[in-house]
């Protein structure tokens, strides 16, 4: 008897779906191979699941890039809004954001390429899309928390801008640059222990830099 599709995975058993798990092997072949790179059939034999599924939840290897991006950057936006709103100074706000940055580029180390890349790759409307949902939120709040650090006497006058640039340059650096890590100082990956060392350095360095 003739099928009409692939056959749909049920749920696994954390309650994750088959297009949640093709997500998370895109996300896992990323992190491991230090790149946003990936072929179908390495994708089917991570997630065990078949390729043509890709086609019938994404339309395609690029709407995949795009889901696994929505659920990484989604969250990073929903947390700096829950961080924004609490009633704290703006610089403690920054010192956890800062934080939280470096802890995301551990976890997600492609994330700013693959940004980049739906950004430039995408049709027009898309890449609107994605600035609209990710990219101007966390503008936006860096020039509400540094506008309210300057009046408040606290920051030093800095161009937002610029600010975000740092911000996410610091963790992207850091985190895209394993080959340097291991021919410069014989290391093969970044460990919890480094992460910490380094969201300490880098909120320490930025604040110095921000606080009058």
């Amino acid at each position: 008897m003739a099928t009409t599709g692939p056959k749909l995975a049920s749920e696994s058993p954390d309650g994750s779906t088959a297009r949640d798990q093709l997500i998370e092997a895109a996300s896992q072949i990323m992190r491991e191979g230090d790149t946003i790179d990936l072929s179908l059939s390495e994708l089917s034999l991570r997630a065990g699941l078949n390729s043509a599924l890709v086609k019938y939840y994404f339309g395609n290897k690029n709407g995949l890039m795009l889901a696994l991006l929505d659920r990484d950057m989604g969250n990073i936006v929903q947390s700096l809004g829950a961080l924004v709103a609490k009633d704290m100074p703006p610089a403690d706000k920054l010192r956890i954001h800062i934080g939280a940055v470096i802890d995301t580029y551990h976890a997600f180390p492609y994330l700013n390429r693959l940004l980049m890349r739906m950004v430039r790759d995408s049709a027009p409307a898309e890449a609107a899309r994605i600035a609209e949902l990710y990219l101007k939120p966390i503008s936006r709040t860096y020039q509400v928390l540094i506008t309210e650090g300057v009046k408040a006497g606290k920051f030093r006058k800095t161009d937002p801008q610029f600010f975000y640039f740092t911000v996410t340059g610091a963790a992207d650096r850091f985190y895209s640059s394993r080959l340097v890590l291991r021919h410069c100082y014989n290391q093969d990956d970044f460990d919890e222990n480094m992460r910490d060392a380094y969201r300490e350095h880098t909120i320490d360095l930025i604040m110095r830099g921000l606080l009058v």
